[in-house]
């Protein structure tokens, strides 16, 4: 049995804890839970109790030191705040444990030396999940671009669409203050940059980017500081309600009185400092150039991707979600909706151009989730021919493209990614 600790008990969590306490349960154990808030602990305690399962320790977060040496866990999973991961990250691997993270990595430059520092002189292994490697039309791009279909890939065209549900929910949270996320570029934007370095087997080298808050922030005129209490609770398209669902009652709405932090801010009010439109153009060791676009407000979600190769033209699709695309209540009014699902389609040259199938897959993220848990806590299987366990130094590829756009958005100027961060050269990517 593995031994593992959770630190960072919120909704992140949760894939970790029913995958080592439930789905690989007999090779897995929890042995503590590490959190700034005792509620959180206590509602992953009452599931387990529900379950008919014994309760794990909990730990406070200033005594994570006392809960490593107690507990003895080999591998400590973070769940934390993204600008509070590279704390629990390097010490962690300083009491002899390997680390298993949430993406991104961490949030800026400094930070990242600090976590390459710490894995070079502990000697400790760090795993960033990256999910998205395991979606199915993903592996299918990369496996169709190492066999050639459309030769050397010269240019990626990148837009990637929250809509106005998931979007809109960065900026209740934590993540819309800047200072605790990186902000989208680093946050979420981190999963596309891993992906295009990935599928291309290639180095980001040099970022350029703009961006800004264009549509979430108080320019929609006054709104109460959160939706529980906002007087606009009945006419407001934006309204979340926090008690609807269980998990977030107990582990938000029942925690709020420790911490006071509120799950649903209203996300046209103040102090928001995340971006939610941004332009980024990326260049390659390889000489491929990346150009991406990311829209937090869109009317429905997904990607859309092109490659562009010396012998041809792929195109990957992905409408992930479509409901919100209906904006009427008259039943007579027929809006028309965008089909959700993923297509791939090749242009090769002087050929006819074809469809790809993608596997269907059963799980969370398109099934991305079940390929990474197996991977994580499962039995050794035999190897991926993929590549996609991701380790540090892809961890620190994806958020140095973030981290340098955010400087870029500040200065104005191009900026190389060796200038934040010195990456070993003899770590070729894969």
């Amino acid at each position: 049995m593995k031994r593992y600790a959770i630190v960072g008990a919120g909704h992140r969590s949760s894939m970790f804890f029913r995958a080592v306490t439930d789905t690989y349960a007999q090779t897995s154990e929890l042995v503590a839970l590490c959190d700034t808030n005792s509620a959180r602990m206590a509602y992953w305690n009452k599931r387990l109790a529900d379950a008919g399962k014994a309760p794990v320790s909990t730990w406070p977060a200033d005594r994570f030191d006392d809960m490593v040496r107690d507990a003895k866990p080999e591998v400590v999973i973070v769940c934390t705040r993204d600008c509070d991961h590279d704390a629990y990250i390097v010490r962690a691997m300083e009491l002899g444990c390997d680390v298993i993270t949430e993406k991104p990595m961490t949030t800026d430059a400094g930070k990242c030396a600090r976590v390459l520092e710490a894995i070079e002189r502990t000697g400790r292994k760090c795993t960033v999940t990256f999910n998205a490697r395991y979606g199915p039309g993903d592996s299918k791009v990369k496996e169709l671009l190492g066999a050639g279909v459309i030769g050397r890939v010269i240019s990626v065209n990148y837009e990637h669409l929250l809509d106005i549900r998931h979007g809109a929910d960065y900026f209740r949270r934590w993540h819309r203050d800047k200072a605790n996320s990186g902000g989208l570029l680093v946050h979420k934007c981190t999963h596309c940059f891993d992906l295009v370095n990935w599928w291309l087997a290639a180095r980001p080298r040099r970022v350029v980017a703009s961006g800004g808050t264009k549509f979430y922030g108080p320019q929609h005129g006054e709104h109460g500081q959160r939706c529980r209490t906002c007087h606009l609770t009945d006419s407001c398209r934006f309204y979340f309600d926090i008690a609807a669902r269980e998990e977030y009652a107990g582990l938000y709405l029942a925690a709020e009185s420790e911490d006071g932090y509120f799950r649903d801010t209203c996300v046209f009010g103040e102090g928001i400092t995340t971006e939610d439109s941004v332009s980024v153009i990326v260049d390659f060791d390889g000489g491929q150039m990346l150009s991406y676009q990311l829209n937090a407000f869109a009317p429905y979600e997904g990607n859309r991707i092109v490659f562009n190769g010396d012998k041809g033209r792929l195109e990957f699709t992905e409408i992930a979600r479509t409901d919100w695309l209906v904006t009427t209540d008259d039943p007579s009014t027929k809006v028309q909706q965008k089909p959700a699902g993923a297509s791939i389609q090749v242009f090769p040259h002087h050929e006819p151009a074809y469809d790809v199938e993608i596997p269907k897959v059963a799980g969370g993220h398109g099934g991305a989730d079940t390929g990474i848990v197996r991977d994580l806590f499962g039995p050794p299987c035999r190897q991926d021919p993929l590549g996609r366990s991701a380790d540090h130094l892809d961890g620190a590829r994806s958020i140095l493209v973030g981290i340098a756009a955010n400087r870029s958005m500040e200065t104005g100027g191009p900026v190389r990614l060796d200038e934040l961060v010195k990456l070993p050269d003899a770590a070729a990517a894969r």
